[in-house]
């Protein structure tokens, strides 16, 4: 038979069922692991390039903004980015593995008070949360500044209709425990949280690590959004974004 000829009988068709079609997708995030050092290096890879994703769209600035990540052995304990390290430059190896008392466990430079304070408060009042970002974007900044939510204007932006929330009376960056307490329980349940000091920007938390621009293909992208859990990897190839190989 020549192979450029594909046969086709009518009598063999049948209707297959879609979890029969949906089982056949390379599945982007595994369904689970046994080995919890796996996992651990999964959760620090994606953690890494979310960061290289938050550098592509410019939502780091200076020395701002941090992303975290739950640990699956051990969930008081959570990974973060270094302080004055640049999102695009950080590596696996880089990461700091961080108790609920702001202490480094495992790590090669210091973390900011105010990474300590934030993801620390948000893992511990949001157990179903695996990673949390908070970032200085432009448009966060500029929602901040004029007291605004993200407007359910395209498909993308409508993921936070009704699940962000308003942090109005933030007096300045977060170094104390007593406002990361209550920031945290401002964000309640909800994806996202503005800072609406005029001046702060957005914290943004979900049940996976899979963070990126909520409308990242609408060109302009809203504040960021999040993941649920077992939603696509988002983290681009190793070695893609602005910096040297995300491995150590």
């Amino acid at each position: 038979m020549s192979p450029r000829r594909e046969e086709l009988s009518i009598d063999d068709l049948k209707p297959i069922p879609d979890e029969v079609l949906v089982a056949n997708y390379s599945p982007e995030m595994p369904s689970g692991y046994e080995d919890p050092a796996e996992e651990r290096r999964y959760r620090k890879e994606r953690l890494v390039g979310a960061l290289r994703l938050f550098a592509e769209y410019g939502f780091d600035e200076g020395v701002a903004g941090h992303i975290s990540a739950r640990d699956p052995e051990f969930p008081h304990l959570f990974w973060v980015n270094p302080f004055l390290i640049p999102f695009a430059h950080v590596k696996v190896s880089d990461l700091s593995l961080m108790d609920e008392d702001g202490n480094v466990l495992k790590g090669k430079y210091p973390i900011a008070r105010a990474a300590f304070v934030i993801h620390a408060c948000i893992h511990k009042h949001r157990p179903d949360v695996v990673g949390a970002a908070h970032a200085h974007s432009i448009y966060g900044k500029a929602l901040s500044a004029t007291d605004q939510f993200i407007e359910p204007l395209t498909q993308d932006a409508a993921v936070f209709y009704h699940d962000q929330a308003s942090f109005d009376d933030y007096t300045g960056v977060v170094v104390d425990l007593d406002e990361g307490n209550r920031l945290a329980t401002t964000l309640g349940d909800k994806k996202a949280i503005i800072l609406g000091y005029r001046q702060h920007t957005e914290p943004s938390s979900g049940p996976a690590l899979a963070a990126t621009p909520a409308a990242r293909r609408e060109g302009q992208p809203p504040p960021v959004g999040v993941g649920r859990r077992r939603t696509g990897v988002l983290a681009p190839p190793t070695g893609a974004g602005r910096g040297p190989r995300m491995e150590e």
